[in-house]
């Protein structure tokens, strides 16, 4: 009898790892060991602002960022914008310097896609703002326009100029209760220019395309 169920037991075993597999969210980035800071300067200013992100145990570790005669680094930890370690990779990192004011840091965690914008002041009077629910270009069913920001309230899909913090919006006519980490499972694609929106959410009776123009103000 024993022998009998052994082959039963390995198939629902086999089955039960497989399921977990499938359930994980997928990835577009890879997990490889992050070793070397990743270094952004805008060499075209005379203080040449720059932002780096250090690693630590593969992971990201923290963020410093500072211009020529500030006379002190900022440095913060990476768990301090995301509230978690997060898997980095280079592909899916970005930063937009705006002179000697402001940056934007967007990455995408690799272990889960879940997207991340960072506004960062070079002053200390200014807030750190951090977006944990950004709809970055990194990931490839994301099209987002260079200079561009998008990101979600469950409500709402925003767009923001990085430049300029102008805006645009566009509903969702509903609250959608997105899960960050498995962003696809609720919005599936956008495609997002200065002028244009268009996203395909997944509402209550079922995905929906919502297209439109915008403008930014």
């Amino acid at each position: 009898m024993r022998i009998l169920l052994l082959p039963a037991a390995i198939l629902i075993f086999t089955w039960s790892m497989s399921s977990c597999k499938s359930s994980a969210p997928p990835s577009f980035c890879d997990t490889a060991c992050l070793k070397d800071s990743l270094k952004f300067t805008d060499d075209t200013h005379p203080l040449k602002p720059y932002v780096y992100i250090s690693a630590a145990n593969c992971n990201a570790d923290s963020v410093t960022w500072s211009y020529t005669d500030m006379g002190n680094n900022r440095k913060l930890a990476v768990t301090d914008f995301t509230g978690n370690a997060v898997k980095l990779n280079k592909s899916a990192v970005g930063c937009f310097i705006r002179d000697t004011t402001y940056a934007w840091l967007t990455f995408n965690d690799c272990s889960d896609g879940r997207g991340y914008a960072v506004k960062i002041p070079f002053n200390k009077r200014d807030k750190i703002s951090t977006k944990s629910s950004a709809i970055n270009k990194f990931d490839p069913k994301f099209s987002v326009a260079d200079g561009l920001l998008a990101y979600s309230d469950r409500g709402n899909l925003f767009v923001e100029e990085m430049a300029t913090g102008k805006q645009a919006m566009a509903t969702f006519g509903e609250r959608v209760e997105i899960d960050y980490s498995r962003v696809h499972d609720f919005i599936d694609s956008v495609h997002i220019t200065p002028t244009h929106l268009w996203v395909k959410v997944k509402l209550e009776k079922g995905w929906k395309e919502i297209d439109r123009k915008i403008e930014l103000k």
